[in-house]
């Protein structure tokens, strides 16, 4: 009697030990330190010397259909817009899905501030290349459209 109940007891302790192995681990970045924190924020955010929240609202989306992504929802009272875009690898089936959402918000009364969140088959992109590359084109887009060029 004393070795089954030993032996339910180590086949119990076996299961726990197995299953706190599958659990998931926080990852190492979902908590890191407020400075890297800010540094990325400053990364996914430009401010833009225009008022007109509506204006730079149709800017994002017109650059981010203008860079092949698909428009999943925008919502202009609250100054947001999601998006996706998919590609398959040369000579391969996998397709790789970078998704972003950009929030439109006033930045005083003479601003606009723009922040965009990007992931890469879901997980945060931190490179900067990859925000300075959107915003160079969201700047071009502003330009145009505060000429009123079509």
């Amino acid at each position: 009697m004393i070795r089954s109940d030993v032996t339910q007891a180590l086949a119990a302790a076996a299961c726990i030990a197995a299953l706190a192995a599958c659990a998931s681990s926080p990852e190492r970045g979902l908590l890191s330190s407020p400075e890297s924190q800010l540094k990325l924020r400053s990364i996914q955010s430009r401010a833009y010397d225009t008022p007109d929240r509506q204006m730079v609202l149709r800017g994002v989306i017109a650059t981010l259909q203008d860079l092949e992504f698909m428009i999943d929802a925008a919502d202009a009272a609250l100054g947001t817009v999601s998006a996706r875009k998919f590609q398959v690898g040369r000579g391969s089936s996998v397709a790789s899905e970078l998704t972003v959402t950009v929030t439109v918000r006033p930045r005083g009364e003479k601003q606009t501030l723009v922040r965009v969140n990007a992931e890469f088959n879901r997980k945060a992109v931190e490179d900067p290349e990859v925000y300075q590359s959107f915003f160079v084109a969201l700047g071009k887009s502003l330009f145009l459209s505060g000429r009123e060029v079509d």
